[in-house]
C-alpha cells in the first residue's frame, strides 16, 4: 500500500501546527524553564544589570542631596521620597521587560519554540516572573542605600511584610503592562518608549511632593492615579506618614485601593497580552 501525499493548493502557504497542549505539570515545567532562561538573559547582559543596580544609587543621591534641600515636605526628605524611588526604579525595570518581550516576538525565537513540544505562552510567564525577581533585587538596593544615608523605617515585621507585598503587587502590575506592550509593538524603539511613560508617572503623584502643592488641574490627576495609593500605602506602612507628611489615619482604605488598582491592571493587561500573543502566533 502506498501513502497518498497531500499537497497545498498552488499559491497558498503551509505552516507547522503548534505543539499539542501539554498536561498541567508539563506546562509548569515549561514555565520554570522559561523563567530560568529569562534570568540567564539578564545575567548575559552585564550593562543592563549594572545600570539596574547603579540607577537606584544615582536617583537616591540626586533626590536627597540635590533636590532634597529645596523640598519642604514636613519631614526628612529621604523618609518621604524613598517609596517613590522604589517605584521609579521598578518602572525602569519594567521598560526593559517590554524590550525583551518584543525581541522574542520579532527575533524568530518564537518560531523555534513553536516547533518544540512546549507551551509557547510560557515565554511570557518567564519574562514576567524574571522581571519581578529583578525588580525585587533593585528594591533591596534602594532600601540599602536609603538606610546608609539616613532612612529609618518605623515598622513592625508584619508592616514590613505588608509593604513588600504591595511592592510585589505593583511590580507585577507594571510588568503585565510591559508584557502587553512588548507583544503589541513591532520594534525595540517602540517598546523602549514605554519606559518614558513608566518613569514619568511617579513624578505626577505623591512620590516626591505632596499633591496639595500642585496646580489644581494637575492635583486631581495626581491624587487619583494608581501610583499615589501604592506609594502612600508603602509610606504609611514603613514610616506611618501620609502624602502630607502627617500621621496616616486611613491606611486600610488606601491599601485596599492600591491593591484594587494593581489587581485590575494585572487582569486587564495580562488578558490583553494573551489575546494579542495568540493572534500574532496564528499569523
Amino acid at each position: 500500500m502506498t501513502a497518498q501525499t497531500l499537497r497545498a493548493p498552488s499559491g497558498t502557504r503551509t505552516r507547522r501546527p503548534d505543539a499539542a497542549p501539554r498536561p498541567g505539570r508539563h506546562v509548569l515545567a515549561d514555565a520554570g524553564t522559561m523563567i530560568g532562561r529569562s534570568l540567564r538573559l539578564v545575567r548575559r547582559e552585564p550593562d543592563e544589570l549594572i545600570l539596574a543596580l547603579v540607577l537606584p544609587v544615582m536617583l537616591m543621591v540626586l533626590f536627597v542631596y540635590v533636590f532634597g534641600g529645596a523640598m519642604s515636605v514636613g519631614t526628612n526628605y529621604i523618609t518621604y521620597a524613598t517609596p517613590g524611588i522604589i517605584l521609579l526604579c521598578a518602572g525602569y525595570g519594567a521598560s526593559n521587560t517590554a524590550i525583551a518581550v518584543e525581541q522574542d516576538m520579532s527575533g524568530g525565537i518564537m518560531d523555534r519554540f513553536r516547533s518544540m513540544p512546549i507551551a509557547s505562552a510560557t515565554v511570557l510567564v518567564g519574562h514576567t516572573v524574571a522581571s519581578v525577581v529583578k525588580n525585587l533585587v533593585t528594591t533591596a538596593v534602594v532600601l540599602g542605600v536609603a538606610h546608609l544615608i539616613g532612612f529609618r523605617a518605623d515598622a513592625t515585621a508584619l508592616e514590613w511584610l505588608g509593604a513588600v507585598g504591595v511592592i510585589v503587587a505593583y511590580i507585577l502590575a507594571i510588568t503585565c503592562v510591559a508584557t502587553f506592550v512588548g507583544v503589541l509593538v513591532r520594534s525595540p524603539a517602540a517598546a523602549g518608549g514605554f519606559g518614558f511613560f513608566m518613569l514619568f508617572l511617579p513624578y505626577v503623584s505623591s512620590a516626591f511632593v505632596p499633591p496639595g502643592t500642585m496646580p489644581e488641574w494637575l492635583r486631581g490627576f495626581a491624587e487619583h492615579q494608581p501610583v499615589t495609593p501604592v506609594i502612600e500605602t508603602i509610606r504609611g506602612l514603613l514610616v506611618g506618614l501620609g502624602s502630607d507628611a502627617q500621621p496616616v489615619t486611613d491606611l486600610g482604605s488606601t491599601a485596599a485601593l492600591a491593591l484594587a488598582w494593581c489587581a485590575g491592571i494585572v487582569v486587564v493587561f495580562l488578558a490583553g497580552a494573551a489575546w494579542v500573543f495568540a493572534r500574532r502566533r496564528r499569523r
